[in-house]
C-alpha cells in the first residue's frame, strides 16, 4: 500500500510539474509577438492628452546603425568652366563647374553603385552615349532630386535629400513598390479581396489591404474617412475606403518608427485644430510621394527594361519608407543636401502644395 500511495504522489506531483510547464509554453507563446520591457516613452502634446510615444531603445539603436551618413567628400572650389562646356551630352548639371561636377559624380557612385563603379550607368568607351538605361534613368532622378530640395522644402525642409537618402549604397533601394495584380478569392463567386487577408509587411501583418500606394500614392483618392460632425454628417466612405486609409496610416507609422500621435491629437484624429505639426509635414509628404510618382517614376515606363518592372509592366515606385526606413526623420535629420548644394537650388512654393481647409 504504500508503495501504491508512493505511485500516486509521484503521478501527482509529475502532472502539477507537466501542467507548470505547459503554462510556461504557452505564456512564452503569447508573449512571442510581443516587446520586452524596458520601453521608453517621450511626452508628445499636452498633458492629459495621451499623447506619448513609446520606443523600443533596442529597435531605435538597431536602426540608428542603419542610418549612419557616410562623410561627404570636400566641397569642390566655385569658377572655372561649366561642366556642359567640357564634357558632351550633359543634360541636367551642366551648370556645375568641372570641380563641382566631378565631386557630384564620385559622390553619386558611391552613394548607389559602390561595387560597379562609374560603368554602371556610363560605357567605358564612351562616357557621352546614352546607351545604358542606367545613365537615362539616373539623369532623370537628379532631376527628381533638385526639384525635392527646390519645390518640396514643406516637407524635406532645409535637410533635404540626396540620392542616398534612398539609396543607401544600393543599386535599388531597399524600399520600393509596384502595382499589385488583382486577383479574386478563389473563384469569382467569393468576389474581390481587394489585397486583405495576406500576411505581408506593409499591413504590419494585419488584415488590412496590402497595397494602399495604389490609390493615395498614385491615385488621387480621398484619404480622409472620419467625419468631423455627428451623424447624419454626409460622410459616405465605406469600410472599404476606410480600410485602405488605416492601411496607409499603418504604412506610414512603420516607416517612422512612430505611431499615431506623432501627427494625430487623440482627442479627435480628424481635426487639424490642437494637432502636432508633423501632421502637416505629413500631409505635403503624401502629395510630395504622389507628384514624384506619376510626374518621374511613371515617366520612365519605356526606359526600364522588362526584368526591373513589376507584374502589370509598371515601374517601381516610391513610398513613405524609400526615404525615412523607421526614422522618424530620414538618417536621423542627417543634412546632407547641405553637404551637396549642387543637387539643390532656391525654395519655391507651388500654388498646389497649400492645404485647404476640410
Amino acid at each position: 500500500m504504500k508503495i501504491i500511495r508512493s505511485n500516486a504522489a509521484g503521478r501527482r506531483t509529475g502532472a502539477a510539474c507537466a501542467l507548470k510547464g505547459l503554462a510556461v509554453v504557452l505564456g512564452a507563446t503569447l508573449l512571442v509577438a510581443c516587446e520586452r520591457p524596458p520601453m521608453e516613452s517621450v511626452q508628445h502634446g499636452y498633458r492629459g492628452t495621451g499623447m506619448v510615444q513609446v520606443y523600443n531603445p533596442r529597435t531605435v539603436e538597431a536602426n540608428i546603425e542603419n542610418n549612419v551618413v557616410p562623410v561627404a567628400l570636400p566641397q569642390a572650389e566655385g569658377g572655372g568652366p561649366k561642366a556642359s562646356a567640357v564634357y558632351q551630352n550633359v543634360k541636367v548639371l551642366g551648370d556645375l563647374n568641372v570641380a563641382q561636377f566631378t565631386r557630384v559624380m564620385a559622390a553619386m557612385t558611391t552613394w548607389v553603385a559602390p561595387k560597379e563603379g562609374c560603368v554602371y550607368c556610363h560605357n567605358p568607351a564612351n562616357l557621352a552615349e546614352d546607351s545604358k538605361y542606367t545613365k537615362v534613368v539616373s539623369r532623370k532622378m537628379i532631376e527628381m532630386t533638385r526639384h525635392i530640395n527646390k519645390d518640396w522644402q514643406q516637407h524635406v525642409g532645409s535637410t533635404g535629400v540626396t540620392c542616398y537618402t534612398c539609396h543607401r549604397g544600393q543599386n535599388v533601394p531597399g524600399e520600393i513598390w509596384t502595382k499589385l495584380n488583382p486577383q479574386p478569392y478563389g473563384s469569382n463567386f467569393m468576389g474581390d479581396k481587394a489585397g486583405q487577408n495576406e500576411p505581408n509587411p506593409v499591413a504590419n501583418l494585419s488584415s488590412l489591404p496590402i497595397d494602399p500606394f495604389t490609390p493615395f500614392l498614385l491615385g488621387d483618392e480621398k484619404i480622409r474617412v472620419n467625419g468631423t460632425t455627428a451623424l447624419p454628417s454626409g460622410n459616405r466612405q465605406s469600410i472599404k475606403q476606410a480600410e485602405a486609409t488605416y492601411s496607409l496610416m499603418t504604412h506610414i507609422s512603420t516607416s517612422l518608427g512612430v505611431n499615431c500621435t506623432y501627427c494625430h491629437n487623440t482627442q479627435s484624429f480628424s481635426k487639424w485644430e490642437g494637432g502636432p505639426p508633423q501632421r502637416l509635414t505629413a500631409w505635403y509628404g503624401i502629395r510630395m510621394a504622389r507628384d514624384l510618382n506619376v510626374n518621374y517614376m511613371e515617366t520612365l515606363v519605356e526606359a526600364f527594361p522588362a526584368h526591373r518592372k513589376g507584374v502589370l509592366g509598371d515601374v517601381a515606385k516610391l513610398n513613405c519608407a524609400t526615404c525615412h526606413q523607421g526614422a522618424y526623420k530620414p538618417l536621423y535629420g542627417a543634412p546632407m543636401a547641405q553637404d551637396f548644394t549642387e543637387l539643390g537650388g532656391l525654395a519655391k512654393v507651388l500654388a498646389s502644395n497649400v492645404p485647404k481647409k476640410q
